[in-house]
């Protein structure tokens, strides 16, 4: 593989707030609150509450503390509220999210902002990656070569890292290339999925145990803090972390000492933390189900992964690198113009899939499973909209995805595959996708009942 051009040194030295900066003007938001008269440029995505923290912070009790955001799009500026308590208006109209035009008046609590815009005397130069690769992440677009300037400038920080984007847009590669493009990149890389730990484990994954700690502890076993002594822990699924284990990875975090189950003494750990989650943190800080000082600990630096769709002209690229050499006009052909609502990893499967049956059979295949490829969005969107999301399936509407034309042990494999796969879709629906209200619902264990969704929806 040829090496990757190095980027000139003033490439990287624009700060985050410069990488979606308009080039001739920018939008401001003036407020009056408890503290006096303000005005505050808005950037690519700018928090808004009563928290110190926030990228606006507005001095009013009645403001949540994780109240809203604004955010920039190809469409332009929205704002959208966070789960607050007293809601967010434009125009005295109470919205989840709405557009914006400049002269919108937007109120949150007791607090109205103005949106207006200013001319900027900033050039307008947005970073942009050189290359179409940055470690394992391929993409050519500008979307895709901005972020990797992104993670190139960051990387080269101890700061924490929270990779946010849709599932399958490939957050553990961002990870990794944050990692192998760091000071700490010949030092360890330790994963530690969150999602598929069960609850009363997860302090011992962690920070480790010694013999006898618990019943089936028959050895000392370090935990992943201690494994990443000098590298990089990556967690992945952070908004699946327990309630009542936040606190303790908030406390790792602040002494950088870790103290494993059954021991008595504390042991110091050199490690850069970097989370990923498809979940929204905020809303779930505001719903009291993740803690908002340890949400602005990890979000030291907040990464947004685009989904696929917001980047098609990727596609040809990656199906280059997928396969290993320049794809056929067919294949090409197949993969144009479709929504990929699983992002990179359903592209992915689906170009295993003409690898191993041919594009005419995989686009079958693909055409009778859903566009999205079982991806669990659209799975689960669908299973939303029916009628009753409780009842049980159709047998004509479900046997249209199984042949009949195979084995009977095939048919019958193919049939409880079909079944688990419309059970869990309707079931997630039913409880806002929330793994531990379906499963125990079902009366599954929490760890198998990811292991299902990654098997049939994912």
């Amino acid at each position: 593989m040829p090496s990757i051009p190095s980027p000139p040194p003033q490439t990287l030295v624009h700060s985050l707030a410069s990488l979606q900066a308009p080039p001739t003007q920018r939008s401001i938001v003036t407020w009056i609150d408890a503290a006096g008269e303000h005005t505050a440029q808005l950037l690519d995505r700018t928090l808004v509450g009563s928290a110190a923290e926030s990228g606006i912070v507005i001095a009013d009790p009645t403001v949540s503390r994780l109240h809203a955001e604004f955010h920039f799009d190809e469409r332009g500026l929205w704002v959208r509220d966070l789960g607050s308590r007293n809601g967010t208006f434009v125009e005295n109209v109470m919205v989840r999210e709405a557009r914006l035009e400049t002269g919108s008046t937007i109120r949150m609590g007791g607090t109205t902002l103005k949106l207006g815009s200013e001319l900027t005397s900033d050039d307008g130069a947005t970073p942009v990656w050189p290359a179409h690769r940055f470690g394992p992440l391929v993409g050519g677009s500008v979307v895709m070569r901005q972020l990797f300037a992104c993670l190139a400038k960051f990387a080269a920080t101890d700061l924490a890292m929270m990779i946010q984007g849709e599932t399958g847009t490939g957050k553990e590669l961002v990870a990794r290339a944050i990692h192998d493009a760091s000071p700490r990149k010949q030092g360890p890389f330790v994963i530690v999925d969150c999602a598929a730990v069960p609850d009363a484990l997860f302090e011992s994954e962690l920070f480790g145990h010694v013999k006898g700690a618990f019943t089936s502890a028959v050895a000392t076993r370090e935990g992943a803090f201690e494994a990443a002594d000098g590298g990089t822990v990556f967690l992945d699924e952070i908004g699946e972390l327990p309630i009542a284990m936040q606190p303790k990875l908030l406390r790792v975090l602040e002494s950088r000492t870790v103290r494993p189950v059954g021991s008595s003494g504390h042991r110091r750990v050199d490690v850069r933390i970097v989370c990923a989650t498809h979940r929204d943190l905020r809303t779930m800080v505001n719903a009291g189900a993740f803690r908002e000082d340890l949400y602005f600990r990890l979000a030291g630096v907040p990464i947004l992964v685009p989904p696929l769709r917001e980047h098609p002209e990727d596609v040809p690229l990656l199906v280059e690198h997928i396969l290993g050499h320049a794809p056929s006009a067919e294949l090409l052909a197949a993969t144009a113009d479709r929504p990929w609502l699983g992002n990179v990893r359903e592209l992915r499967n689906f170009v295993e899939r003409v690898r191993a049956v041919g594009a005419q059979q995989a686009l079958q295949m693909a055409t009778q499973h859903g566009s999205g490829g079982g991806h669990p969005s659209a799975t689960m969107r669908a299973a939303a909209s029916a009628t009753n999301t409780t009842a049980a399936m159709t047998p004509a509407s479900s046997l249209k995805a199984v042949s009949f034309q195979q084995s009977f042990r095939e048919f019958r494999d193919q049939w409880l595959e079909v079944g688990e796969r419309e059970y869990l879709a309707r079931l997630l629906a039913q409880h806002s996708r929330s793994i531990t209200a379906a499963a125990r619902q079902a009366g599954l264990d929490r760890t198998y009942m990811h292991r299902l969704v990654r098997k049939h929806l994912l």
